[in-house]
């Protein structure tokens, strides 16, 4: 399918989803966790493009996790558009429905859009993010590519603010690059607290804050993501985490992982 006939289907689905409302100022949005959202107070912008690097190539879950959840808080009622690179399912796994439910979403009111190349996951996303029929825009891409522009992210920006929908960018297997977003992140996977019978724990996340417009210095978190309420909270103690995750020494990067699930 051409990239072109799929901007078309799409432009279609959006329009009848769309109530494009015009209001005041863009407002703010929390992560649910008291001690990094009076870190970050007022928050981050709604409206705007939010940057989010996977630490390794082997943290593209996590990435991709972590974005997820701000997007979930961003759109509120609103539904959410999920832009999807080829490749990158292709080497952290397909999107699944179950999978949303479990997050806390209703699959129903998620958009799964997916594309052949980072090009036409950018004009889709930006297509998506204008309309105003969505709360949300979540891209999800995979390596080096030559569309991830200074410009690029500008007009994504534009786009949020135009459409009144947040975006937020997932990059995994690339270097962190500059861009116009209001926050920038960088997210590896962390230990999930084993449930009873040592069930998987709640995914979890280290996420670095590596710039913010709003002039909050640098600092990293570990969080989790409680799907009950939609929000990031705190990690139980140290010592009720049975669950790791490959990120050095892994099977990922040459070392052994035995008795290790990866989570997040």
């Amino acid at each position: 399918m051409s990239s072109a006939l799929q901007i078309d289907q799409l432009k279609s689905r959006l329009a009848k989803l769309s109530h494009h409302e015009t209001g005041p100022e863009p407002g703010r949005f929390t992560l649910g966790m008291d001690r990094v959202d009076a870190y970050l107070d007022p928050g981050p912008c709604l409206f705007c493009l939010h940057d989010i690097h996977a630490e390794t190539a082997a943290d593209a879950v996590a990435a991709n996790a972590f974005a997820l959840g701000l997007a979930s808080r961003a759109t509120t009622e609103r539904p959410l558009a999920w832009v999807v690179q080829a490749l990158a399912c292709q080497e952290a796994g397909a999107l699944h429905g179950p999978g949303l439910h479990e997050w806390g979403l209703r699959p129903e009111n998620v958009l799964i859009v997916r594309v052949r190349d980072a090009t036409a996951m950018l004009a889709a996303g930006e297509e998506a993010l204008k309309s105003g029929a969505v709360g949300a825009v979540l891209m999800s891409g995979w390596g080096e590519a030559k569309a991830m522009t200074l410009t690029a992210s500008r007009r994504l920006a534009l786009a949020s603010r135009a459409g009144r929908s947040t975006a937020f960018l997932v990059r995994a297997a690339a270097a962190a690059l500059p861009s116009a977003a209001e926050t920038r992140w960088s997210v590896r996977a962390a230990l999930s607290t084993a449930l009873e019978a040592g069930a998987p724990g709640r995914p979890a996340f280290v996420a670095a804050l590596t710039r913010s417009r709003q002039g909050a210095a640098p600092a990293k978190w570990t969080l989790e993501w409680d799907r009950e309420t939609r929000a990031f909270a705190e990690p139980a103690p140290l010592s009720g985490r049975l669950v790791s995750v490959p990120v050095v020494g892994s099977v990922g990067s040459g070392g052994s992982a035995t008795g290790f699930r990866r989570t997040g």
